[in-house]
């Protein structure tokens, strides 16, 4: 036996609920703690920038899907997988059917999963929703060039920085910039 992350397919909206029915089953001992070991629904960290106001808020970024860590043994696999089956809102274990074995995703997949999720300690990714595009006008609103406005010269969407132009003392500087430190004029 060796714990393996799986994907469990539910109904959209449903991911939270299937994660509390879970623990509670766990709790009860109708599923074993050392077979079922975690349960995740992925969420992101969403920022958005609205009227110069930094919101963050929690998105689940595989809506219908929750990942579960399991240590199916041999024998007695089908008792777990039938409990979780049978629970209200979940349509089954992703890539296989209901008599089969259900089938681990990767390591790789699953790390990037977590990581994605910020459920490994130190790292988080935050997903900043707003769009900026080469030419745009913005103001930068935090930092050592705040209340500077300038054009958009560059957009590094994997780094989250732009590369705005900016007059200072009369000259045009590229300036780099978080895109949590810009709003558009």
């Amino acid at each position: 036996m060796a714990k393996s992350w799986y994907i469990l397919h539910t109904y959209n909206g449903y991911e939270g609920k299937i994660e509390r029915t879970v623990k509670a089953l766990l709790e009860k001992n109708e599923l074993d703690p050392a077979v079922v070991t975690d349960i995740k629904v992925p969420v992101e960290e969403v920022v958005e920038i609205k009227d110069g106001k930094k919101k963050s808020r929690h998105d689940k970024f595989l809506p219908g899907y929750i990942m579960i860590e399991l240590d199916l043994p041999e024998i007695g696999w089908k008792a777990t997988c039938s409990t979780i089956r049978r629970i209200q809102g979940v349509t089954g274990f992703v890539g296989t059917n209901p008599n089969e074995r259900p089938r681990p995703i990767s390591a790789d997949e699953a790390k990037n999963l977590l990581l994605k999720a910020g459920a490994i300690k130190g790292e988080k990714s935050v997903k900043v929703k707003q769009s900026f595009n080469v030419g745009d006008q913005v103001k930068i609103t935090d930092g050592p060039f705040a209340s500077f406005s300038g054009t958009i010269e560059d957009v590094s969407v994997e780094k989250d920085k732009l590369r705005v132009n900016v007059q200072i003392f009369g000259r045009a500087t590229p300036v780099e910039v978080s895109l949590l430190q810009v709003e558009k004029i």
